[in-house]
């Protein structure tokens, strides 16, 4: 069932929501939407007060890893967390108290996947599925959604359809998909994409990007027949946005009889 998902996006050790599709190695075109007074653990400790499984924390780029650890500890367990994740460090964020690990770009060298690369993450958690989340952040193209990686900036050889992610799905317990050309924007969702992750999806998927009302919660579960959950950033109020109020979003949830 279709429900509420909350995230922390960390830029240089604080808490931001980024305009996706400006994300580089440079600060020069970087368009933020908002950067919080508040730390990573605040809003952390504001999830796990509410229940709100499945949230998760993507670092986005060097420099947020001490304010990605503080929110570990303020919820053990309770946090998924993505970026720059290798078989070098898996094991660690999760021994640092992530519930699962999300990785995208390790599992891309030269922008081409690469399934050796996705075992030797899970072998690190001990071919424990239930610990890894693929995340295939993408950006259209000609008709299609090619899995992005590096900030979103390069495209991969990988067409996000059904081929693919049924060849995955073995490999991890739940799939993260950022609509990278949405995301940050509030322009409203990719109304087909998320039609056709409920259509090829047979296990927990999360869908971001372009969220701005509360109603985008019922149409993301009309369109997905509640399989895909959806994350909310830019537009709630935690995150300065004006036109989703958090609270409502807790509500939403309950009355969908999910946490």
């Amino acid at each position: 069932m279709t429900k509420f998902r909350p995230c922390i996006d960390l830029h240089s050790g604080q808490v931001k929501q980024i305009v996706g599709g400006t994300l580089s190695d440079t600060a020069s075109g970087l368009k933020t939407n908002h950067v919080s007074k508040l730390p990573a653990s605040h809003f952390s400790s504001l999830y796990r007060e509410h229940g709100l499984d499945g949230a998760h924390v993507i670092m986005l780029g060097p420099g947020s890893e001490a304010a990605a650890q503080e929110a570990l500890e303020a919820w053990p367990g309770g946090l998924q967390l993505g970026g720059g994740i290798t078989p070098e460090n898996a094991r660690h964020w999760v021994e640092q108290g992530a519930e699962k690990v999300i990785v995208t770009s390790y599992l891309f060298p030269d922008a081409r996947f690469s399934l050796d690369r996705l075992k030797a993450v899970l072998a690190t958690l001990d071919n424990d599925v239930r610990k890894l989340v693929i995340d295939l952040s993408c950006r259209r193209t000609d008709g299609t959604w090619k899995v992005a990686m590096s900030k979103w900036q390069v495209l991969t050889d990988m067409e996000v359809n059904q081929e693919s992610i049924r060849l995955l799905e073995p490999y991890c317990c739940e799939f993260l998909i950022h609509a990278a050309d949405n995301e940050g924007l509030q322009c409203g969702i990719d109304q087909e994409l998320v039609v056709k992750l409920g259509q090829w999806c047979t296990i927990p998927v999360t869908y971001a990007g372009g969220a701005r009302h509360l109603r985008d919660l019922d149409l993301v579960k009309d369109l997905s027949a509640g399989k895909a959950d959806l994350t909310i950033g830019s537009a709630l109020d935690i995150f300065g946005g004006s036109s989703v109020i958090f609270d409502d979003c807790l509500r939403w949830n309950q009355q969908q009889g999910v946490s």
